[in-house]
């Protein structure tokens, strides 16, 4: 797999996103100024490049994956600023830099989150990239907005918050997990898959159970990292986890367990995709980076 492709990506979705988000010299100035200050100029960007990573393995040219991509990014930065707020986790940081509502007000990143949100599908209804099928234009909606609401993202956020202070099963810990993070990570491989409506059945099952797995290390491996790595590598306060008592992997399994959990799902992620041999370079580059990242 050559890294470049991976890399291009990156490049890629910045430029996509710069040209779909408005500008801030429109008006409301502010609030546009707010929804670029959270979206752009930071980021690992793991889910958009999942998109295209995925459309490479099903042939698919990244112009058609573009709407999807900058999608789920808009829905992950709104998730972040709300999550960041004082009545969620109240954090003064992010990406490296102040979050949303202490570089502007609470209410302005709350309406910025609020617009990213409804920017992430009127993209998706009706940028002419995706082409001109109906189904798959409704495929990639529905599996987005399954992803974001009380089933998915949102639902897993509700989960956190109810748990801070509590003891919990591993299992209730999973389900969680699988809400608040992987259901999106899972959108982004699955949207990607949604837009090629022929695919096998088998494949798409591998697919998604290859999503599923890795979305659940991609948790585990944060939970780890808010204990070993810092508040510089994180771009975000270091040990918010525990300073909010939150139930992390690491605290019901301990720290070895967690990793070796992490290394597990990685490995079983990995094995979903050996019924596309040498194509799946790409996501398995990418899920390698999930689980090895320091930051």
């Amino acid at each position: 797999m050559d890294s470049c492709l991976i890399h291009n990506y990156s490049q890629r979705i910045e430029s996509v996103l710069d040209r779909l988000l408005p500008s801030a010299q429109e008006q409301p100035g502010r609030l546009h100024e707010a929804m670029r200050y959270s979206v752009l100029d930071g980021g690992k960007r793991i889910r958009p490049r999942l998109v295209y990573a995925t459309g490479a393995v099903l042939g698919i040219a990244p112009d058609r994956l573009d709407a999807p991509a900058c999608a789920v990014e808009f829905i992950h930065a709104y998730s972040l600023i709300h999550d960041d707020l004082p009545a969620m986790d109240d954090d003064a940081l992010r990406r490296g830099k102040p979050t949303a509502h202490i570089a502007f007000d609470e209410a302005t990143a709350i309406l910025a989150g609020d617009a990213l949100q409804a920017l992430a599908y009127e993209v998706i209804a009706t940028d002419p990239s995706i082409g001109d099928t109906p189904a798959v234009r409704a495929a990639l909606m529905a599996t987005l907005a399954q992803a974001c609401g009380s089933h998915g993202m949102v639902g897993g956020q509700a989960l956190d918050m109810a748990s801070e202070g509590k003891t919990i099963q591993v299992e209730a810990l999973e389900r969680l997990h699988n809400l608040k993070t992987g259901a999106l990570l899972r959108a982004c491989v699955m949207m990607a898959a949604d837009s090629a409506p022929t695919l096998a059945v088998e494949q798409r099952a591998a697919l998604d159970l290859f999503a599923r797995r890795i979305g659940l290390a991609f948790q585990v491996h944060d939970d780890v990292l808010d204990i070993e790595s810092t508040t510089e590598k994180l771009g975000k306060t270091q040990g918010s986890d525990i300073a909010h008592d939150k139930a992390t992997y690491p605290a019901l399994l301990g720290l070895d367990a967690a990793k070796s959990l992490a290394e597990r799902l990685y490995n079983e992620a990995i094995e979903a995709l050996s019924i596309f041999g040498e194509r799946a370079a790409p996501l398995r580059e990418i899920a390698a980076e999930i689980v090895k990242r320091d930051h």
